[in-house]
């Protein structure tokens, strides 16, 4: 809700590096199309991978709040993510579904389930689309096709290539010493016949390493011969598909930057003869523990399911994650998320003494959409809020918080829900109190456990013991 003369939207764009002014395409309906980086689903996501969705959500979500209409598409990889970027190592699906001794799209249903439950959890906004690698494998190899007639690829025993050398402005995103590199170290055993380190795999074939019979699961027929789709042409062929051969803006985490996405731009603007294929691209740093990226390769992670465990609420991660910009790393431990829990608590607590009114602050609402549009400002539209709140002269606090909640989704004016709680419950919970004044941290620790086993969650706020089903 924008109430003043325009507040221009400013966006970090890693292609220029630098805050642009955001232009979308379609300039008189004002939409604007955007694609999601989504998840792998070989595994559950990890709060680390999370706090990249976290991020596109408060995009979509400002894009939203200066009157855009969003068209946001979000891809499902379950095929052809290999362990290395390198086009080495094994599918993870397909690792997968062999370690839990099922198919690989009964593994890819379930945690692409997981992970759809935990968004919700988080308050982030469903796609507009989803898009499945599997279910458009028809379009990956009509782009692949293209790219052959152009003669960007070349054949090895391993695959279809694309051949970098062939595109001049390879590696413009991430800006890569693409001399560097081509004079480096020799091509990945295996690979060699690759005619340069940084080519990569449009599609694999089942049968490489002269296997004589296939052991995948998920295999198609291709012009090539029987195989699956590499991982980068698959964001280019659905992003197409559902937004054009031209769009505004495409997110992802960090790391995508110097081999994922500037895969995706050298095939697309191939492919597609446009430049620039995408006008913004942005990206979300790591979540760090103890200084290191937080990944699955490492083990140690937390998963929202385990935080609810550990009685927090998956909005007390939202809230952790807007007090950090988003392109700064983010330091999580669970000292770091419990003063985040009890600063988000607070502001619920003030929140929830304000009367219901019909009025805007353009004041504050204006500082706001200030600090929104100077590329998505998190921590300071958060010291907005605190001052509002703190402020006793101001007036329309209910309305105007509702308008900011919009882009923060913190559920600052929604009442907790009521639940019916068993007697037995009721009992154990009292039980812990009395554990917990007597300084028995064992004992207490035991009886959450126990009301956990029995369906319950407990959530230790300022007023008090909350509790919730799981």
């Amino acid at each position: 809700m924008v109430i003043k003369e325009k507040v221009n939207l400013y966006l970090y764009n890693t292609l220029t590096r630098q805050k642009d002014l955001f232009k979308p395409i379609d300039k008189k309906g004002k939409k604007v199309g955007m694609y999601v980086c989504g998840p792998t689903v070989y595994s559950y996501q990890h709060i680390g991978n999370l706090r990249t969705y976290i991020f596109s959500d408060i995009l979509r979500k400002t894009l939203e709040f200066n009157k855009y209409k969003v068209k946001q598409i979000m891809n499902v990889t379950d095929v052809g993510h290999l362990t290395s970027d390198a086009d080495t190592g094994e599918d993870k699906m397909e690792k997968a579904a062999i370690k839990e001794g099922k198919k690989a799209e009964d593994i890819a249903n379930f945690y692409l389930k997981i992970f759809q439950e935990d968004l919700k959890k988080l308050n982030i906004d469903s796609p507009s689309i989803w898009c499945k690698a599997t279910e458009h494998i028809k379009e990956q190899i009509e782009m692949i096709k293209v790219l052959e007639k152009k003669s960007y690829t070349y054949k090895t025993s391993d695959g279809i290539y694309f051949d970098t050398s062939k595109f001049k402005d390879y590696g413009k995103l991430a800006r890569l010493d693409i001399k560097g590199l081509r004079a480096g170290k020799r091509i990945t055993k295996g690979l060699d016949e690759k005619k340069n380190k940084t080519d990569f795999a449009l599609w694999k074939f089942s049968n490489s390493n002269n296997n004589s019979e296939s052991k995948r699961q998920q295999e198609w027929q291709s012009p090539w011969g029987i195989g699956f789709p590499g991982w980068h042409i698959e964001c280019s062929a659905m992003s197409s598909k559902y937004l054009g051969k031209h769009f505004d803006i495409h997110t992802g985490g960090i790391d995508h930057i110097p081999i994922h996405h500037t895969n995706e731009i050298a095939q697309s603007e191939c492919a597609f003869n446009v430049k620039p294929w995408v006008n913004y691209w942005m990206h979300g740093a790591f979540l760090t523990f103890k200084g290191e990226k937080v990944s699955k390769s490492k083990g140690g992670l937390l998963t929202i399911s385990e935080l609810e465990e550990q009685g927090f609420n998956p909005l007390d991660y939202r809230y952790f994650c807007l007090t950090t910009h988003y392109r700064k790393r983010l330091e999580f431990s669970l000292e770091n998320l419990k003063a985040t829990k009890t600063a988000y608590d607070r502001m619920k607590n003030l929140v929830s003494e304000i009367k219901k009114d019909k009025k805007i602050n353009k004041k504050y609402l204006v500082k706001f959409e200030e600090a929104i549009n100077d590329d998505l400002n998190m921590p300071k539209a958060l010291a907005v809020l605190w001052d509002f709140l703190r402020d006793k002269e101001a007036d329309g606090k209910y309305q105007t918080i509702k308008e900011i909640d919009k882009v923060f989704s913190l559920d600052l004016l929604k009442e907790e829900e009521k639940i019916s709680i068993p007697k037995e419950i009721q009992l154990l919970v009292k039980e812990r109190e009395r554990a917990r004044k007597n300084k028995d941290w064992k004992k207490a620790d035991m009886i959450r456990e126990k009301i956990k086993e029995l369906g319950y969650v407990l959530d230790d706020t300022n007023k008090g013991v909350i509790v919730k089903k799981i």
